[in-house]
């Protein structure tokens, strides 16, 4: 253990900082406690922290590492020194965030984020305020503060100062230290993605979720986000006032349904008709469901059940996504956001709260709101996003796990489309007549393209294909509906069957838009059978037309549109991203806007021939003030239900 002597300043800053770091977590539990003991097994929030902070520690400590592995024993005086002031900083930055906490959390119910971060704006009025409403804690934390600078000044060099060691053994032992640090700092060796705040996920609480994370972590986290919340200004200015009824206009709203001008886009959205009785809403995204998979669309002869079951409901055969993530599916069909530039809102940190989506609306009258997924819901930030916005249950794989179930097959990305339709199922069946939500994602479409044998005739003799993963992802459709019609939900039900995106986008064009083509089928009471709706339409004009099926009177920012409310003078549009190119589509036009360039305009003969045409300016303007109304809404958090009356 000598020769391991020199790693001593390593081992001290992670002893340390799991000090600060639990002691401030027990402080927050006993300061909260009446909140968090209503949550079942609260006590999570300690070994989910250790963990995080576990994980903070182990990505800070390999800087050090190196320094004192790799810089040679003669020049150890300058390392001591570089090592002190490297170990203390962040200490010293961890620890003030923590001080920091409490009072954040009062106000904001959550660790600091970048709320905190946007305070070093405004330092004027924020410092004038924090000497006015929080002098005492100001008092306390620069207290504490100048005990630890004074403590850090007599002991640094006990705690963070390398010793001479043997600089041959140094470099042996080095390979081991960093794969223990890279451990510890991906707290998995298994899974494919590191861990991330969704694993503190575990609760429907979210001030209870976030003790189990770190300050430091959430405040880095936020500015780490903030390279992804994208600049529209990229694309070109405009007044917001011009930008609000540029868009109203491609909205089938009259000026007398919008309720609130603090929530520009906020409006009443009525009913195909009243019922006392709403219906429950499953939406059923399938993983990469291009419209060239779907036979019914001209596609390869994959989808069989799809095909059949378009024959009970309403089928939209000229529907383009907004984007190529599962995120960016997540985010048109569940919140109807406008796509921008930025990472979609499921993962930016404005929107983790307080951000519209269809479960905060349903839940508000009195639905349960679900997520149900094979997979690991951390993926993507999708379970912070849900926890966060209105879902009450996340069930993903670790759910599927604790059934038992010997049969189950789980592939690299969670459980089959299968094993889903059937939980999701037996979980629609034990809701009673309590109306429900339920968002459902497959998996089993996605490389490695991993299924149950046996159950499809393959398309291809390889079986781990694409085209006989979308069979089987059809198959898993067909005995969804097929469960659910045995059932007492399905008469009170509207199902829709939708792809988040399509398969890898790619094309000459600026924007591939055929490969942003994809199907949705709806399913349900009083939704015409065999009916085709072939009108150019955007993934963000799905939310607002399920609603009108529901039965009850519903306020939405949402700014697609009710398709079934359109009029049949007016023009199909949808609005795609691709990278950070945008494209703007109305009929066979469409505009495309590349960041610092002007906008360019093409006739669409089909979707991969485009012949440029003269740019019609209002129409840009028309491209141009979607972005900027997508930008705007997310920084100034405006698109949102009004607060709920205390």
């Amino acid at each position: 253990m000598r020769r391991l002597a020199f790693l001593k300043p390593v081992f001290n800053f992670i002893a340390i900082g799991l000090l600060i770091t639990t002691l401030s977590r027990i402080f927050l539990f006993f300061l909260f406690k009446d909140r968090v003991v209503e949550t079942q097994e609260y006590w999570h929030i300690f070994p989910i922290g250790f963990r995080m902070d576990l994980i903070l520690l182990c990505y800070l400590s390999f800087l050090p590492a190196v320094l004192i592995t790799f810089l040679p024993s003669k020049i150890v005086k300058y390392t001591n020194k570089i090592v002190v002031f490297y170990s203390f900083l962040f200490l010293f930055l961890i620890l003030f965030v923590e001080l920091a906490t409490p009072d954040f959390i009062k106000q904001y119910d959550t660790r600091p984020n970048k709320i905190f971060l946007d305070y070093l704006i405004y330092p004027k009025e924020v410092v004038g305020m924090l000497l006015k409403s929080y002098l005492t804690s100001i008092i306390v934390t620069f207290l504490i503060l100048g005990i630890t600078l004074y403590f850090a000044i007599k002991k640094g060099n006990t705690l963070f100062h390398t010793q001479k060691s043997d600089y041959k053994f140094k470099l042996i032992i080095f390979p081991f230290v960093a794969f223990f640090l890279f451990f510890g700092a991906r707290s998995s060796l298994t899974s494919k993605r590191p861990i991330n705040a969704s694993n503190a996920v575990f609760s429907t609480d979210q001030l209870t979720n976030c003790l189990g994370l770190n300050s430091f972590y959430t405040v880095a986290f936020a500015a780490y986000s903030i390279k992804n919340e994208g600049n529209t200004k990229m694309y070109g200015k405009m007044d917001e006032a011009e930008a609000t009824a540029r868009v109203k206009k491609y909205m089938n709203v009259p000026e007398t349904d919008f309720t609130d001008p603090s929530i520009p886009f906020l409006h009443n959205q009525e009913p195909d008709s009243l019922l006392k009785r709403p219906y429950n809403l499953v939406v059923f995204l399938q993983e990469s469901l291009g419209a060239e998979y779907v036979g019914i669309l001209g596609g390869k002869p994959l989808t069989p059940e799809f095909d059949k079951l378009s024959k009970e409901g309403l089928l939209f055969t000229n529907l383009y996504c907004t984007g190529t993530r599962s995120v960016r599916g997540i985010e048109a069909v569940i919140t109807g956001f406008l796509p921008s530039p930025s990472e979609s809102v499921v993962k930016l940190g404005n929107s983790q709260q307080g951000f519209f989506t269809l479960a905060d609306a349903l839940k508000r009258k009195g639905y349960s709101t679900s997520f149900i997924y094979g997979g690991m819901a951390n993926f993507d930030n999708m379970a912070s996003f849900f926890n966060g916005n209105g879902f009450e249950d996340i069930v993903d794989q670790d759910d599927f796990d604790k059934d038992g179930n010997k049969y189950a097959f789980k592939g690299t990305w969670g459980y089959s489309d299968e094993d889903l339709v059937v939980k999701a199922n037996n979980y629609f069946k034990s809701k009673g007549n309590k109306p429900f939500f339920s968002l459902m994602f497959s998996t089993s479409n996605h490389e490695p393209f991993e299924y149950p044998s046996g159950r499809i005739k393959p398309f291809d003799k390889k079986p781990a294909t694409v085209n006989n993963a979308m069979k089987y992802a059809d198959f898993s459709i067909g005995k969804f509906i097929e469960l659910a019609k045995k059932e007492a939900y399905f008469k009170n039900t509207i199902f829709i069957v939708i792809a988040d995106h399509n398969t890898r986008t790619y094309g000459k064009n600026l924007v591939p838009i055929n490969k942003f083509h994809i199907p949705a089928l709806i399913i349900g009471p009083n939704v015409p059978k065999g009916k085709v709706y072939d009108k150019l339409s955007s993934q963000i004009d799905i939310p607002p037309t399920l609603l009108s099926y529901l039965g009850a009177q519903f306020e939405t920012p949402m700014v697609g549109r009710n398709l079934n409310s359109l009029n049949a003078s007016t023009k199909g549009r949808s609005i795609m991203q691709f990278n950070d190119i945008n494209a703007f589509r109305v009929d066979n036009q469409v505009v495309i806007m590349q960041p610092n360039l002007n906008p360019l305009q093409f006739e669409i003969k089909n979707d991969t021939t485009f012949i440029p045409v003269k740019v019609n300016t209002e129409l840009a303007k028309d491209a141009l003030a979607h972005v900027i109304m997508a930008g705007n809404l997310y920084k100034e958090k405006k698109y949102k239900l009004r607060d709920k009356k205390k």
